[in-house]
C-alpha cells in the first residue's frame, strides 16, 4: 500500500491513531481541526497537592502555556503569560504609597512598640539652655556589669544583665532616681521659661493698653472741655440765624476731630442736647408750606453727627440688637412730625402739591425711615380722597375748576410705594385711575375729542390703558364714524375723522388701521367710483383729490399693510376707468362693501333732542347706572337691602343670579368703586371689578 504525504518519517512506525488521523488529512506537527488551529499535543495532566483548594496553586501547565503562545502568534498578537502579568501588577503595587508586603488576607499586626530612648545628662543640659546641671549628676553610676564604673553618657544603662549583689541593686535604683529627678527638673525649667515668655508678652500688651487708655483719657478730657464750652455759649433764641451758625460751627469742629468715633463717644446725643432749645423754638414758630427749607442747611451740615453710622457696633450676621430709636429720631418724632401732620391734614391742598413736595425733597435725607413712611401715608390718603371725587367726564366742562389728576399725582410718583404705581395691582392709585377712565370711556362723547388728561397717563398705564380703550371706546369710535363721517368732495368736513384720529397715539396702530379699513375706505371708494363714472369726471381733479386724502391720513397709518392695500385698490380703480374710456366707464364695477368688521356691532348714537325752554337738562350717567345696565345684560338681579354699611353708612345691594333673590354677593357703591362683601367675613369688604369676577360671585350660592 502506497504511503500518503502525511506519513511519518521513514523508519518510524505510525500508531493506529496516527494512521487514522493521517487518512483524515492531519499532518504531523499541525493543530487539530479543519483550519489547523487546534492543539498540537495531547492534554497534559497536572496533579494538585492533596487537601488544597482551587486557586491555591497555579494549575496551568507548561504545555497549555506553549499552546496559548502558538495561537497568539497565529493571530499576530503578543503573548503574555499570567506570571508576567502578576510580576507587573506586583511591581505596580510596590510603587503605591502605604504598600506593605505580605498576604492581603493575613491578620493585621499590632503597631510595633517604640523603643524607649533615654537622654543623657549632657542631652538634657543642651536641651534646657540656661540650666546649670550639677557635676554630681553628670556622672551616673553603672552597676549592671561585673565591675562598677562611672558613665559619662546614658549608653548602656538598663541593658539586660544579671544583678548578683544587693549593692548593685541599690546602685541601679540610685541611677534611675537621679535620672528621673534630673528630667523632671528639666521639664519644670522648660515650663517656667515658656511662662516667662508669656508673661513678657502680657506685660508688653498691658503697657500698650495703658498707653491707649492714657491717650483716650486725655481725649475724653479734651472732649469734656469742648462740651462744657458748648454749654457756656450765650445763644440768643430770638436771633435764630446767628445762634444756629455759632452752634453749628462749634459742633462741626467736634465732628471733624472725632469723625471716626462719633457713635462710640455718643456725640449724637451731645449734638441733640445742644440744638434742642433752638430746634424746639424754631419748630414752634415754623410755617412749613411757606418756609419748606427752614433749618435744613444747618441740619445737613450736622448730619454725620446727628445720624452716625452704627453698623460697625453690631456683627455682620445681623444678630446684634440695635437701639429702638436714637435721640435725633426722638427729636424729630416729638417736634417735627406733629407739626407736619397738622399741616398736611388741615392746611395742605392736594390739588397744589408743589410746596409740600419741595419740603419733602429737602427734608427727606434728614428724616428717619418711619417718619418718611408716616408722611407718605398721610399724603396718599389725601390723594385717594381727591381722586375719588374726580369725574373724568366733567373735566371737559368749562365750569370744571379742579386741576386734572396727573398735575397733582405725578409729582409724588417717585416717593409712592410700588403697589400704587403698578397698573397691574388690584389696589392703589393707578388702579383707581384706570377704573375711573374705564367708566368715563363707556359714555364719553367722541365729538369732544380726547378725554382731558388721558394722554398723560399713557406712559404709566401702558398696555393696560390700551386694552381699556380698545374694549370700552373703540366700538364707539366705529359707530361714530358710521353715523357722522361722510366723503363729500365739494365741501369735505374732516371734523369726525380728526376726532377719531386724535386717539391714534393711545390705540394700537393695527387697531386704528383696521378702523379706517372698515369705516373710512368703503365710503371713500364708493365716492371715488361715483366720480369716475359721472359725466363730468376730470381725471386731473380726481388725482389731486386722491393725493390730498393720502396726506390727511398720518404717514405711520399709510405704512400699514391693510391701509396701503386700500390706497392701491383705489388707484387700480382709476387705472381701470382710464382703460375703459368715456364710452365704457359705465361698466366700471362698484367696489366691494368692505371687509367684515372685526369690531363689535356699532353702538347707535341717538340724535340730539331738540331743546326747548321747558326741557330739563339730561342727568349724567352714574356708576350705579352702569352697573345696573351690566346686570340687565348678564340676567342678574340687583336689589336694594334695608341695611347700610356699618363703617360708611352707605346703602347695601344684593347682586344675584337667583330668581328668588337669594345668594349672590352683597355690595355697596363708594364713588366709582364697587365694594363687595368678602366670603366668610360679613364685616370685610374689598373692591371688585365689574366683569367676570363679579359675575362668578353673583352666580354663587
Amino acid at each position: 500500500m502506497a504511503r500518503s504525504n502525511n506519513s511519518a518519517p521513514a523508519g518510524k512506525k505510525l500508531s493506529f491513531a496516527e494512521r487514522m488521523m493521517a487518512k483524515m488529512g492531519h499532518k504531523t506537527g499541525e493543530g487539530l481541526g479543519k483550519s489547523g488551529d487546534g492543539i498540537t499535543a495531547p492534554i497534559e495532566v497536572s496533579l494538585r497537592p492533596q487537601n488544597v483548594g482551587l486557586g491555591a496553586v497555579r494549575e496551568k501547565t507548561k504545555q497549555a502555556k506553549e499552546e496559548e503562545k502558538r495561537r497568539a502568534q497565529q493571530r499576530g498578537e503578543e503573548y503574555e503569560d499570567s506570571s508576567e502579568e502578576e510580576r507587573r501588577s506586583r511591581k505596580k503595587r510596590t510603587k503605591q504609597p502605604g504598600f506593605t508586603s505580605g498576604s492581603g488576607t493575613s491578620t493585621p499586626r499590632a503597631p510595633a512598640k517604640q523603643k524607649v530612648k533615654y537622654r543623657t545628662a549632657a542631652d538634657i543640659e543642651e536641651a534646657t539652655q540656661g540650666l546649670d546641671v550639677p557635676n554630681v549628676l553628670l556622672n551616673i553610676i553603672d552597676a549592671t556589669g561585673r565591675e562598677t564604673k562611672l558613665l559619662e553618657s546614658g549608653q548602656g544603662i538598663f541593658t539586660s544583665a544579671t544583678i548578683t549583689t544587693g549593692v548593685d541593686v541599690e546602685t541601679e535604683k540610685l541611677a534611675v532616681r537621679a535620672r528621673k529627678e534630673l528630667e523632671a527638673f528639666a521639664d519644670t525649667w522648660t515650663e517656667l521659661k515658656d511662662r516667662k515668655k508669656m508673661i513678657d508678652v502680657e506685660e508688653e500688651q498691658a503697657k500698650r493698653e495703658a498707653q491707649d487708655a492714657k491717650v483716650q483719657t486725655e481725649s475724653i478730657e479734651e472732649l469734656t472741655n469742648a462740651v462744657e464750652a458748648l454749654s457756656t455759649l450765650n445763644l440768643d433764641i430770638s436771633a435764630e440765624a446767628e445762634s444756629w451758625e455759632r452752634l453749628t460751627e462749634q459742633l462741626e469742629s467736634l465732628q471733624r476731630k472725632y469723625a471716626g468715633s462719633l457713635h462710640h463717644l455718643s456725640l449724637d446725643e451731645v449734638a441733640v442736647a445742644s440744638i434742642h432749645p433752638l430746634f424746639k423754638h424754631a419748630i414752634a414758630d415754623w410755617h412749613p408750606l411757606e418756609e419748606p427749607k427752614r433749618l435744613v442747611a444747618y441740619l445737613t451740615r450736622l448730619a454725620p453727627m446727628l445720624m452716625p453710622d452704627d453698623t460697625d457696633d453690631f456683627p455682620e450676621n445681623g444678630l446684634g440688637r440695635k437701639r429702638a430709636t436714637t435721640t435725633y429720631e426722638s427729636l424729630i418724632y416729638t417736634y417735627w412730625l406733629p407739626k407736619l401732620r397738622t399741616v398736611v391734614t388741615n392746611e395742605w391742598d392736594a390739588y397744589h402739591p408743589s410746596q409740600l413736595v419741595t419740603l419733602f425733597q429737602a427734608w427727606k435725607p434728614l428724616l428717619p425711615d418711619f417718619v418718611v413712611e408716616s408722611i407718605m401715608t398721610m399724603v396718599v390718603q389725601k390723594l385717594i380722597s381727591k381722586l375719588q371725587s374726580w369725574n373724568p367726564r366733567a373735566s371737559s366742562k368749562k365750569s370744571h375748576k379742579y386741576p386734572l389728576p396727573h398735575t397733582w399725582i405725578f409729582p409724588w410718583l417717585e416717593y409712592l410705594p410700588q403697589y400704587h404705581i403698578d397698573p397691574q395691582s388690584a389696589t392703589g392709585l393707578l388702579s383707581d385711575v384706570n377704573r375711573k377712565l374705564r367708566v368715563a370711556l363707556d359714555s364719553w362723547d367722541v365729538n369732544k375729542g380726547l378725554l382731558p388728561g388721558i394722554d398723560k397717563w399713557a406712559p404709566l398705564l401702558g398696555t393696560t390703558l390700551q386694552h381699556t380703550i380698545v374694549k370700552h371706546l373703540l366700538p364707539r369710535l366705529a359707530a361714530y364714524m358710521t353715523a357722522e363721517f361722510e366723503v363729500y368732495p365739494p365741501d369735505q368736513d374732516l371734523t369726525p375723522l380728526e376726532n377719531v384720529l386724535a386717539w391714534k397715539d393711545l390705540l394700537p396702530i393695527r387697531a386704528t388701521a383696521q378702523l379706517l379699513v372698515t369705516e373710512f375706505f368703503p365710503k371713500w371708494l364708493m365716492t371715488l367710483h361715483t366720480w369716475l363714472t359721472s359725466e363730468s369726471s376730470n381725471y386731473e381733479e380726481i388725482g389731486q383729490w386722491f393725493q390730498w386724502w393720502k396726506e390727511q391720513i398720518p404717514a405711520e397709518l399709510n405704512e400699514q399693510k391693510t391701509v396701503a392695500e386700500m390706497w392701491e385698490k383705489g388707484w387700480n380703480m382709476v387705472n381701470h376707468a382710464l382703460e375703459l374710456g368715456e364710452e365704457g366707464k359705465d361698466q366700471l364695477p362698484q367696489p366691494a362693501a368692505g371687509p367684515a368688521r372685526p369690531l363689535i356691532d356699532p353702538i347707535p348714537i341717538p340724535a340730539p333732542a331738540e331743546t326747548t325752554s321747558s326741557a330739563q337738562p339730561n342727568e349724567e350717567t352714574t356708576f350705579k347706572d352702569i352697573v345696573e345696565t351690566w346686570c340687565e345684560e348678564e340676567s342678574l338681579l340687583m336689589m336694594p337691602l334695608r341695611e347700610a354699611h356699618e363703617a360708611t353708612g352707605l346703602p347695601l345691594f344684593r347682586i344675584t343670579a337667583s330668581a328668588t333673590g337669594r345668594g349672590g354677593v352683597i355690595v355697596y357703591f363708594k364713588g366709582d368703586i364697587l365694594w363687595a362683601q368678602k366670603k366668610g367675613e360679613r364685616t370685610t369688604y374689598t373692591p371688585i371689578e365689574v366683569g367676570n369676577a363679579l359675575l362668578e360671585r353673583a352666580e354663587s350660592r
